[in-house]
């Protein structure tokens, strides 16, 4: 790890002022330190701190290097997690791998066309708990939304994982549109600052809708789903007294169809991969005695 620049000047001058023909020739006075005998602005600090920084510029070279070495030993390791997630995401439409390679062929394509052709945005990759198979959770952007492909782009996605996979592995490719999540809650708020209907007083907006929807937004692709930090987040908001989750209910796709509501007690993790608020149709306001 980079040492900081104050640290390495600190070493060199330390030493320098230690030094018995140094001292001679400044004349330097015993027990002083190299602060005490020579200002910030000396020409011996200035040029001791040019060296330190080049000093510091050279490790921090260093961790950054020892960092892409670390990731790039993790990717390519065999049959790991974060290997089959990462050829997810370099999944190119529309290009052919090069012969016996899981390397795609990219010819004399632009730059923004090999860009354009990588659709999987997100992808997440776990080991089902029934069985022997791995699964593999993708989703794109539309519209800066998280969406599914399309049925043609996941036909070819599949083709190209059974091709680059390890031999014997199933997988399971999961497509879906987004777990739909519903909360009943009462919001005692503050009414010097939220109206009853939800309202900013001050700068409008709707903040507890908008402090949801951000906390949606931070959680990380197949991120799970707490309710202790949803009311967190909640308990942020300018004017929210008290955010009491009455309940939360998701549903996902299940046989090509949302199944029904089931009630989430603590935690939960999309089965998509990823969540949408179906509405805000179930928030109470109450304004705190």
């Amino acid at each position: 790890m980079a040492r900081k620049i104050e640290d390495i000047k600190k070493e060199m001058t330390r030493s320098f002022i230690e030094n018995d023909e140094i001292k001679r020739i400044y004349g330097l006075n015993e027990g002083k330190s190299f602060e005490d005998e020579f200002s910030s602005v000396s020409l011996e600090s200035i040029l001791f701190y040019i060296v330190a920084f080049a000093m510091w510029t050279l490790e921090k070279l260093f961790d950054t290097h020892v960092s892409e070495v670390d990731d790039k030993i993790a990717l390519l390791k065999p049959h790991s997690l974060k290997w089959y997630r990462n050829k997810a995401q370099v999944f190119q439409l529309g290009f052919a791998l090069k012969q016996e390679s899981d390397v795609f062929d990219n010819g004399n394509a632009s730059f923004e066309q090999i860009e354009s052709s990588k659709i999987i945005k997100y992808a997440a990759v776990t080991e089902a708990t029934a069985d022997s198979r791995l699964i593999v959770k993708i989703a794109t952007e539309v519209s800066g939304k998280l969406h599914p492909i399309t049925s043609a782009q996941k036909e070819a996605f599949e083709a190209y994982i059974s091709e680059v996979k390890d031999a014997g592995v199933a997988i399971n490719v999961i497509n879906y549109l987004a777990d739909q999540l519903r909360l009943t809650m009462e919001i005692f708020y503050d009414p010097l600052v939220i109206d009853a209907d939800g309202n900013g007083i001050l700068n409008g907006g709707r903040p507890v809708e908008e402090a949801i929807q951000q906390y949606m937004k931070e959680l990380p692709f197949n991120g799970e789903l707490v309710l202790a930090h949803l009311v967190d987040k909640l308990q942020q908001v300018k004017g929210v007294v008290i955010p009491h989750i009455i309940s939360a209910d998701s549903r996902w796709i299940e046989g090509g169809a949302y199944n029904n509501f089931s009630p989430v007690d603590v935690r939960k993790l999309p089965e998509s991969g990823y969540f949408e608020i179906t509405d805000f149709d179930h928030i109470k306001y109450t304004a705190n005695a």
